[in-house]
């Protein structure tokens, strides 16, 4: 593996690493300061030559993908920034069911292509404004379905590993559970997943299922102003949104961040949001939930960059 001058340099000039990049447009939230560097790798063999070389200078490494359930620092992050949006590609058997994705396949394109091909299992998943790397890891879920449901196993890079190196982990190796997954420990780099659907089925019922969800989802949850998704996971059996909404938090506002008027458990960027003004608010819905109910709220967001992190 190399890792001189000449092999950084031609990834500088086709502008998969950059120094100084501004990531509030790497966040669906649309806030967060610079990443010392950043990069945009487009095949899965840069990635170790890039995790190598941030190891040789000591630098820490964050993993992004298209950018939701994500909150960054105002200040940015040190080190190396990976943002694996643009690792895409997915190939479908519409006989067997298999599916292979790459981990910056967005899950909304997957699940259309999938009713398309007659495969049941992701009609959940059109509304979901992440990655499918990003799935497999926090275990993504939407309209009673999850991504373990389907999951059949993840290629990963294990970037704890002196020299970083391509395996395989089945789904029993994952421990999913709610929106959690052993991909969370931050020691493997999701690169690509495989699925298992159900083939067979009328394009058709599927397509009009698919859209039938995303319709409700749209009409339901705040998709006009900048957000991360659903901040916080769900108590159950209570629900975050019933209760925030219960205690009149709706339209609750801490600078440009403010609870959403349609879905309580959404904060929106209004327009002129920073990162703290989020945080500050998650911070205030939570202790407004554990004094009138005694319900600690866990947000399904990650947050990157802050002097005490989740």
């Amino acid at each position: 593996m190399s890792t001189g001058t000449g092999s950084l340099t031609a990834l500088q000039d086709c502008g998969v690493l950059q120094q100084k990049v501004p990531l509030a447009e790497f966040t669906t939230w649309r806030v967060g300061g610079p990443a010392q560097w950043l990069a945009e790798p487009t095949t899965t063999e840069q990635i170790p030559e890039l995790l190598q070389w941030a190891r040789e200078r000591g630098l820490p490494v964050h993993i992004i993908g298209a950018g939701s359930n994500l909150l960054i620092a105002d200040s940015g992050l040190p080190g190396l920034t990976l943002c694996l949006r643009r690792l895409q590609g997915s190939a479908l058997n519409p006989d067997t069911g298999r599916v292979h994705a790459a981990a910056g396949e967005p899950l909304p394109t997957l699940a259309r292509r999938a009713a398309k091909a007659g495969l049941q299992g992701l009609e959940w998943a059109v509304g979901i404004p992440g990655t499918v790397g990003g799935a497999a890891v926090m275990n993504a879920g939407a309209q009673g379905g999850c991504t373990a449901e389907q999951l059949i196993s993840v290629d990963v890079i294990q970037f704890s590993d002196p020299k970083p190196t391509l395996t395989n982990l089945s789904r029993d190796e994952l421990a999913f559970s709610y929106r959690h997954s052993a991909l969370q420990t931050n020691l493997h780099l999701v690169v690509a997943a495989e699925f298992q659907l159900d083939p067979g089925h009328d394009p058709a019922e599927l397509q009009r299922r698919t859209s039938g969800n995303l319709n409700h989802r749209t009409s339901t949850q705040p998709y006009k102003l900048p957000s991360c998704g659903s901040v916080f996971r769900n108590p159950e059996p209570e629900k975050a949104g019933r209760l925030i909404e219960a205690l009149g938090l709706k339209g609750r506002a801490i600078g440009g961040a403010q609870v959403s008027e349609l879905h309580a458990n959404f904060i929106v960027n209004t327009g002129d949001a920073s990162a703290d003004d989020i945080r500050t608010l998650i911070s205030l819905v939570q202790g407004e939930v554990m004094e009138a109910k005694g319900i600690a709220l866990h947000p399904e967001v990650k947050r990157l960059g802050f002097e005490t992190p989740d």
